[in-house]
């Protein structure tokens, strides 16, 4: 017979490296938002899932039941080799640890392949997951990295957490830049995977004394911090990296890959269009449509962003600030 896990002892198999975790919910509810580093064998797919739930709401549970294990017979072959594939112990969940799980996992034990079942499923977590974020309480020193556009900040916090120093990449784990343009050539998270993400990462920092983040706005694509770490933002240490315009400019073509996104950009440039002087809006267009993107980013940068940044470095008056003067992003990372 299966065995039932909390959500705690999932964890600790899981930081042993112990466990597979599974996600046996339809691949809708899996894109949604799912435990992190979880794989998804779906029980029902997006359509059997929703002709059951019809039947639950509409006919009777008990026709729900039938018609579910209808579905299931007819594919529990293939299904059950996708576990039996799967080396090690593994822990199923669906929505709130109900029919899906547990009849995943009744299966499996009856063909002698063990498999946990986590108590409560994603509900639970997720309920862990804010219940944490609301009370976390933020003991690491913050330095806040700063800079205008294109001084590749994100870039440079990629390359000390490659070293192991404590980094939050708030942008990665929304799945957007934070600007207009964020989501080109990215896919945006929800709040609910941003929220899993970043408590993952705040557990992996654990003690450390210190931690290094970008200076956000609040709203990151689609996302918004908690506030604690707003808070943190404007406490900490402030971060400035000064950079030469072309060498932002340069830094802004490997990073957004105008020439792949060129309708996009397009698209984005357009809904900021009206904030800029018309002959300068123009002239970023004209060099949009021609494919003059180097041309294009320098001109957004010096009439739009750099003066929207320059207003915001005067809110950090009477704040620990140091200041890096470098030519590239190599020059950053010595800093």
């Amino acid at each position: 017979m299966f065995q039932d896990i909390t959500l705690e002892e999932l964890r600790v198999l899981k930081n042993k490296k112990q466990i597979t975790i599974i996600d046996v919910r339809s691949p809708s509810e899996y894109k949604d938002a799912t435990l992190p580093d979880s794989l998804n064998i779906p029980f029902f797919d997006d359509q059997e899932r929703a002709e059951v739930g019809t039947l639950y709401k509409q006919t009777s549970v008990q026709a729900a039941k039938e018609r579910g294990l209808e579905i299931a017979a007819a594919k529990l072959p293939s299904f059950v080799k996708e576990f039996a594939a799967i080396q090690g112990d593994k822990a199923v969940f669906c929505w709130r640890g109900g029919m899906r799980s547990r009849t995943t996992a009744t299966v499996l034990s009856l063909m002698d392949i063990h498999a946990y079942r986590l108590i409560g499923g994603y509900k639970a977590y997720r309920k862990w997951v804010l219940d944490e974020l609301e009370s976390y309480e933020c003991k690491a020193k913050s330095y806040v990295i700063h800079g205008n556009t294109g001084t590749g900040k994100t870039n440079l916090l990629h390359r000390l957490k490659a070293q192991g120093y404590p980094v939050l990449d708030l942008e990665g784990m929304a799945g957007h830049r934070g600007s207009i343009f964020g989501e080109i050539g990215l896919r945006a998270n929800n709040q609910k995977t941003f929220d899993s993400l970043l408590l993952e990462e705040l557990i992996k920092i654990g003690d450390s004394p210190y931690v290094l983040f970008e200076a956000e706005s609040k709203k990151i694509g689609k996302v918004v911090m908690p506030p604690f770490m707003a808070e943190q933002k404007e406490s900490g240490t402030q971060i400035w990296i000064e950079m030469p315009l072309q060498a932002r400019v340069q830094q802004i073509l490997e990073d957004y890959r105008p020439e792949e996104y060129k309708e996009q950009c397009i698209s984005a440039f357009r809904s900021i269009k009206s904030r800029i002087h018309i002959p300068v809006a123009a002239e970023i267009e004209r060099c949009l449509q021609a494919d003059l993107f180097g041309e294009a980013v320098a001109l957004l940068l010096e009439y739009y962003y750099d003066p929207r940044y320059d207003y915001t470095s005067t809110q950090y008056e009477g704040i620990e600030r140091v200041t890096f003067k470098v030519n590239n992003l190599d020059e950053a990372e010595t800093a």
